[in-house]
């Protein structure tokens, strides 16, 4: 990555549209994730169809940003990021892109492999296959169960890591980076 001098470049929009766009049905599907596992929720059914529409939603997106971003140089990093910083940012970025994919993935696998034969069908609209070569097998639902909830919390985790790197240096470096993904000052 290359450093910037005093003046702030912005991502491009489509990235930035992503960014805000997949952040937010993320946050989502981790509010959803903790409801319709708590049984006194009613119409828990829904908040399933709901999760799993929304989570595969996630996955093109992510795919679409991923070969986007791979098409689009970053702008500059500012002037004075250290290394470890660059090197934290970088782990931190492959670590949403490894959950963004991984989790719907898993998620479909896991659907997939439930004993409970219920269809997904996407936004009440879309009927979705389940995911070839995954045998309905209880023992399997409960390891990718275990693997997406395990996700799930290290989703959590990469958001507060990264929210507090971009309160750092939005208040403490005020460096504009916070500028580049459409906050703040240009």
């Amino acid at each position: 990555m290359t450093r910037a001098s005093t003046q702030t470049v912005r991502y491009t929009r489509v990235a930035i549209t992503l960014h805000w766009l997949i952040a937010l049905m993320i946050i989502g599907l981790l509010a959803f994730g903790v409801l319709m596992t708590n049984e006194a929720i009613p119409n828990r059914f829904a908040l399933y169809q709901w999760h799993k529409s929304f989570g595969i939603t996630v996955l093109f997106l992510s795919f679409v940003r991923l070969f986007w971003r791979l098409g689009h140089k970053p702008p500059p990093l500012p002037d004075g990021t250290k290394g470890w910083e660059i090197a934290a940012s970088k782990l931190t970025h492959i670590g949403f892109y490894v959950l963004m994919i991984g989790m719907p993935l898993i998620g479909w696998a896991m659907v997939s492999a439930s004993k409970l034969p219920i269809p997904t069908v996407l936004f009440y609209t879309i009927p979705w296959p389940n995911m070839p070569g995954i045998p309905r097998d209880e023992g399997l639902e409960d390891l990718l169960k275990l693997f997406h909830e395990i996700g799930g919390k290290l989703m959590i985790a990469l958001i507060l890591l990264h929210f507090a790197a971009a309160m750092k240096h939005h208040f403490i470096a005020k460096d504009g980076l916070l500028s580049r993904m459409g906050i703040g000052r240009s």
